[in-house]
């Protein structure tokens, strides 16, 4: 991202350089809320209209955008029904770039894009960009941040963030043969969290960890000296001992309309259940279902001793299931059903029979593509104590591309999506439908990675999970709670879930200052539930 140059479709595209940038970040838990100023400058000798142009990475949003200059300022609205930036004044002319921007950029998300007018030369533009983030959990717990290019490019970036346009980004950089960059970067952050913030480590150098509150719960940091000119800028934060559930609440803003999305309060919950190891020789649960292209039913028609590489590796993947669990094989752009009416229990023969069925699936009427497969599979329900998990391979993009997204992340709190891509083109969509499944996505480059990945996506799979999760909110009279976006069904070992309630309504009883939430969820057979207090009236920093 950055400023582009240059009406489109008109005269070539170059850039604007950066010259200085101060960005806040504010982490609570695994949520990021990151605030930036952007100070750029037209070093040409002439006007141009300018664009500007921000890849979000997965699971962003900007809530608050504005760029000034000496001749025009331009502000974006936040709307609450759409849940988006939307431009005071729409510019149809940019859809075209807008759609290249996204085509080209590495983040498989959306691109926002805004025009900024006219930027005379020698003159400079103030943008103020502020965004909110989820961040990915490490194996061993950190909270994963990263800096995004557009607030800090650096050699490696100007030469990936749009291809067509790599020469004119060079160019409007800097020499590349030196290690200083054109631009000055202040960097802070505030970390936040009920468990306390244990330590910060960071790929650049950071000044020491100061703790702001007594009990740990609250610290800061700032980037020590000059930024690297070779990478990205990433934080891993670590916080005290691990909660089953912990609670965020944030006000809401005195100025939006009561009982809004922006002027309600807003509960973040963090669900990190324990979960141990599973034992070995334990029957194992859970319901694996495979959605197999054109390509794998071809492999299918002959002999299964003479299945290919890929061949080899689907049947390596069925034959590694443990037994106690379900299974089910889709082969679609042929039909949308399944090879058994539901899952059946994973048995030697039923296995056996399985493999017979794939060579013998016939063509059949009615929507046969990956969306009516996805469907077929959403109607027909999963054995109880089964999380649900598909494995889908895909050799093409859809044609209903958009289709499909709208129905998985509608049932996305049902499963998980784990993705085997043998074409590029389709792994931007895998890998958004994977993240929002909390599953994984790969492209398969050579037959001989693909084992590997088949075996680093099984051992995901087979880990255990916790089932059958609900919230029970005990509020004042006159409040009641909506959990944004449901709840999912499963978390596994390893993972958490965020999820967002809006609290409703005028508490009748204003004596009571807070409220409580219960997790309950089955692990092995077993009823667990946890209770946690939560204030109704939290003290903000207004952001």
């Amino acid at each position: 991202g950055s400023f582009l140059l240059g009406k489109w479709l008109h005269i070539p595209l170059s850039t604007v350089p950066l010259c200085s940038a101060v960005v806040d970040v504010a982490i609570q838990d695994y949520v990021a809320d990151v605030a930036s100023e952007l100070i750029y400058q037209n070093k040409s000798h002439i006007f141009r209209e300018v664009l500007f142009a921000f890849p979000l990475g997965p699971h962003m949003a900007i809530y608050s955008f504005q760029a000034c200059s000496k001749d025009a300022k331009v502000q974006a609205m936040l709307r609450d029904k759409a849940q988006q930036l939307q431009e005071a004044t729409e510019d149809w002319e940019n859809l075209s770039l807008k759609e290249y921007l996204q085509e080209q950029s590495q983040y498989p998300g959306e691109v926002f894009v805004c025009s900024l007018g006219t930027l005379s030369a020698g003159k400079e533009m103030v943008v103020t960009l502020r965004y909110v983030q989820e961040l990915s959990r490490e194996p061993d717990g950190a909270a994963r941040f990263v800096l995004p290019p557009t607030l800090h490019p650096h050699t490696q970036r100007y030469g990936e963030a749009f291809a067509l346009l790599r020469a004119t980004f060079l160019l409007a950089a800097w020499n590349c043969l030196t290690s200083k960059l054109p631009y000055s970067l202040l960097l802070t952050a505030s970390l936040h969290s009920p468990r306390g913030v244990a330590n910060v480590q960071a790929n650049f150098s950071l000044t020491p960890l100061i703790y702001t509150a007594q009990d740990c719960s609250t610290a800061q940091v700032s980037l020590a000296g000059s930024p690297p000119s070779q990478h990205d800028l990433e934080l891993l934060v670590y916080f005290g001992e691990p909660t089953a559930v912990s609670v965020v609440v944030e006000k809401g803003d005195p100025g939006a309309p009561p009982g809004s999305l922006l002027g309600d309060l807003l509960v973040l919950v963090t669900l990190a259940p324990s979960i141990p190891e599973a034992v070995p020789g334990q029957r194992q649960s859970g319901e694996f279902i495979f959605l197999l292209d054109i390509t794998f039913l071809e492999h299918a028609q002959v002999p299964l001793q003479s299945w290919d590489q890929d061949g080899d590796s689907l049947l390596f993947l069925l034959k590694s299931l443990p037994l106690g669990c379900y299974f089910n094989i889709y082969c679609y752009e042929k039909t949308s059903v399944g090879i058994y009416p539901q899952s059946v229990e994973y048995t030697q023969d039923n296995l056996m029979e399985a493999l017979r069925l794939i060579s013998f699936t016939s063509s059949s009427l009615g929507d046969t593509s990956l969306l009516g497969s996805l469907r077929s599979i959403y109607k027909t329900p999963r054995p109880c104590g089964h999380a649900r998990q598909l494995f889908i391979f895909m050799d093409g993009l859809p044609p209903d591309k958009e289709a499909i997204a709208a129905e998985v992340c509608h049932h996305q709190n049902s499963h998980r999506c784990f993705f085997f891509c043998f074409s590029e083109d389709c792994a931007a969509l895998a890998t958004t439908l994977a993240s929002e499944t909390r599953g994984e996505a790969t492209y398969v480059s050579s037959n001989s990675r693909m084992i590997v990945v088949v075996l680093m996506y099984l051992k995901q799979a087979l880990k255990p999970a916790a089932e059958g999760i609900s919230l029970s909110w005990t509020l004042p009279h006159g409040l009641d709670v909506e959990v944004l976006g449901g709840i999912p069904q499963s978390i596994f070992q390893g993972q958490h879930s965020l999820l967002y309630a809006q609290i409703h309504g005028q508490a009748q009883d204003t004596t009571v200052v807070k409220g409580v939430m219960t997790l309950q969820y089955s692990l092995d057979g077993q009823n667990i539930s946890h209770t946690i207090e939560f204030p109704l009236c939290p003290q903000g920093d207004g952001r």
